[in-house]
């Protein structure tokens, strides 16, 4: 529907008197993989807003060193890699979002390469890489260890060239809903800070992740899951929300940031060593180091804790040292400005935060439980990786459901995919839980709490080990923390009091899932339970999806 068309639809009461009218027929929250891509393929169907909170080029994309899974390769197969990421997805994969994944990553794949993006390649092939819990090797990489940057610059540049319209530094703040559909958007400009409102018949929510929520993540300042929060508080289903992936390498330097020392690493034939030098996953997976993540993190914390030490150690002397230098260039620079050189010296690695697993909950068509509204990349919950997902999936899923999701929005239809196995690989129906939300605090009174206080809270009773009574006191923390928190005006104030409706949810859903699966490890709750092969689902009470 056209702007003129959605603007008669509004209520007067909701437009501010001498309020300008901006209108789209999409808009997109975030400019990452998922934002960008969505934004290339929606402006040949109409106007496109991009609203982001910083700039065109920071995202987590930017950093995903880690490549794009697909089955490019002739010995490789749709049907093996469905296999491997419902394997690596612990039971809670949605098979046929995961069918649709897969099937169509081939050709987004290419559809990278027309727009420029370089991959890597050997002998005039496309270079593929074996990464953990993959049966064959699959996934492409560019400039080595630097995928994510090649595929931002690409994308962007083709936003800069196009007719979309380009809105940075604008942090949306509100999600606006009338006649339960949403219709568009309240962002806060961040240079002045002044509010502005823009329409749409199509919001597409691609705000992406939320690792600040921990004290330890690979993640960028910006990743604080705000689009999460805005979709709650507008009625949106909440899913998944306690399998939040540990990335089980990062670099660990006193006084450094937690910088994400890729899977690829190894992939390519790396070890793990305790601080007496053992290997030791060798004990823990008949994979070794190329087991699935929550595994590798919970071995590593468990040898730390062992030892005595705060990290363990990432060997890749008995590599080719040229070889390393070349396929590992950022890494290699990185740990140089710390003084290792990594083809003479281990790496101190230890896990953190690194990827929101849940997040809105959408259909196969990348729909949310609010009628215009779409979710895409990290911020939504498509299904695809169940309880952990399968290593440099998340690139993939960015581009096939943000193509998705503007096919929907003009009507035409996608493809449905028979699934490769009879087994059962059906969940079992969704457990939907309402939550309410305190009103904000009465005048100018002080926030509580503060986000360095939230990120210790949440990693030390939320992060990779979990139990009942943590979890209930931060449940409480947080509540506390929010009805001691006033109406935000600055944009400081609304990301800390989103990261505390994050907390809240992420935590909600841990303490309901009384087992252990995949991601989510409950130390009184240690094996995985069958009762539990369902998703939880989390609205705001009050709302038409509660």
């Amino acid at each position: 529907m056209r702007s003129s068309i959605l603007v008669s639809s509004i209520r007067a009461r909701e437009l501010n008197a001498g309020e300008k009218i901006i209108t789209f027929d999409y808009i997109v929250i975030g400019s990452g993989i998922a934002g960008l891509y969505a934004a290339h393929y929606a402006r040949q169907f109409g106007s496109v807003l991009i609203l982001t909170k910083g700039r065109l080029s920071q995202s987590n994309t930017r950093y995903a060193q880690g490549g794009v899974a697909a089955a490019v390769d002739a010995e490789d197969s749709p049907a093996l890699h469905w296999q491997d990421t419902v394997v690596a997805g612990a039971g809670l994969c949605d098979p046929h979002a995961t069918m649709a994944l897969v099937s169509e990553g081939p050709a987004c794949v290419r559809e990278l390469m027309a727009l420029g993006v370089n991959f890597d390649t050997l002998h005039g092939e496309i270079n593929l890489a074996r990464e953990g819990a993959h049966s064959v090797p699959r996934v492409l990489h560019a400039r080595g260890d630097a995928t994510g940057v090649e595929i931002e610059g690409a994308l962007t540049r083709n936003a800069r060239r196009s007719a979309v319209t380009i809105r940075e530094n604008f942090l949306a703040t509100k999600l606006l809903v009338d006649g339960g559909r949403c219709v568009g958007v309240e962002a806060l400009e961040g240079r002045t800070g002044t509010p502005q409102t823009f329409y749409s018949r199509n919001v597409i929510l691609c705000s992406g992740g939320a690792g600040q929520l921990f004290a330890y993540t690979t993640n960028p300042s910006i990743a604080t899951g705000n689009g999460v929060a805005l979709a709650f508080e507008a009625g949106a289903g909440i899913a998944d929300m306690e399998f939040f992936q540990f990335h089980p390498t990062a670099l660990r330097i006193t006084g450094a940031p937690s910088f994400l020392i890729s899977e690829a690493v190894r992939g390519a034939g790396a070890y793990l060593r305790n601080s007496s030098g053992e290997r030791f996953m060798t004990r823990y997976h008949e994979l070794a180091e190329l087991a699935p993540r929550d595994v590798v993190a919970r071995a590593a914390v468990q040898e730390m804790l062992v030892t005595g030490n705060d990290s363990v150690y990432l060997d890749l002397r008995h590599l080719d040292a040229a070889e390393t230098r070349t396929h590992f260039p950022t890494i290699y620079a990185r740990c140089r400005n710390y003084g290792i050189d990594i083809t003479k010296e281990q790496i101190p690695v230890a896990p953190a935060a690194h990827y929101m697993t849940g997040g809105v909950l959408t259909d196969i068509h990348g729909r949310t439980s609010v009628p215009g509204l779409y979710a895409c990349g990290e911020v939504a919950c498509t299904g695809v990786h169940g309880a952990n997902r399968l290593a440099s999936n998340s690139l993939l899923e960015a581009l096939v459901f943000a193509r998705r999701i503007v096919l929907d929005s003009q009507g035409i239809a996608v493809p449905q995919y028979a699934l490769p196995e009879e087994r059962e690989t059906a969940l079992g129906p969704s457990v939907h839980v309402s939550l309410a939300l305190p009103p904000a605090a009465a005048g100018r009174k002080r926030a509580g709490g503060a986000m360095p206080a939230l990120r210790q809270l949440m990693w030390h009773n939320t992060g990779i080990t979990r139990e009942e009574r943590g979890l209930m006191n931060v449940e409480a923390q947080v509540l506390d923390w929010l009805e001691r928190t006033p109406a935000p005006a600055s944009r400081r104030l609304h990301e800390y009091r989103f990261s505390l409706v994050l907390g809240l949810l992420l935590t909600t859903a841990a303490r309901l899932r009384k087992e252990s699966r995949g991601a989510h490890y409950r130390a009184d709750f240690p094996e995985p339970n069958d009762a539990w092969r369902h998703r939880i689902v989390i609205s705001l009470k009050g709302s038409e999806s509660a």
